[in-house]
């Protein structure tokens, strides 16, 4: 039973990182990042990705305001979040996940300027790794 994150805070225009936990549900691992739009091809390819890898519930990031509040950007995360069908979904806030994501991928020495997913899925692992360290 793995559980699974979307990160999707570019809602509408560019792309969702997909990050898999480990079986004991302790880790993260970056899968892909897929196209947004269209947007039935988007959810069928997480039900694909989700159904390969045996995932039982589905974590989505929601981009809050700096207050916490819900902006526009928040609530199409969970607009798209609600049309996943046959999974429990749980939603994690993700502000400065980015930029998180990115200081960890120049540590790493690797070079994200022409593909922005790799932040997306970088993005994604601190996500999933947020939501299963306070389930543990």
């Amino acid at each position: 039973q793995r559980q699974m994150c979307i990160r999707d805070r570019d809602v509408g225009t560019k792309r969702i990182g997909i990050a898999l936990s480990d079986y004991l549900l302790m880790l993260a691992n970056g899968h892909s990042y897929i196209p947004r739009t269209p947007e039935d091809k988007a959810l069928e390819t997480v039900y694909k990705i989700a159904k390969e890898n045996n995932v039982k519930k589905i974590v989505v990031g929601v981009p809050l305001n700096m207050d916490g509040t819900k902006g526009s950007q928040a609530q199409d995360c969970i607009d798209f979040a609600g049309k996943i069908e046959g999974y429990e979904v749980f939603y994690e806030d993700e502000r400065l996940t980015s930029e998180t994501a990115e200081e960890n991928l120049r540590n790493k020495k690797i070079n994200f300027i022409k593909d922005k997913g790799l932040v997306d899925i970088e993005s994604a692992c601190i996500i999933l790794e947020q939501y299963l360290s306070r389930k543990q």
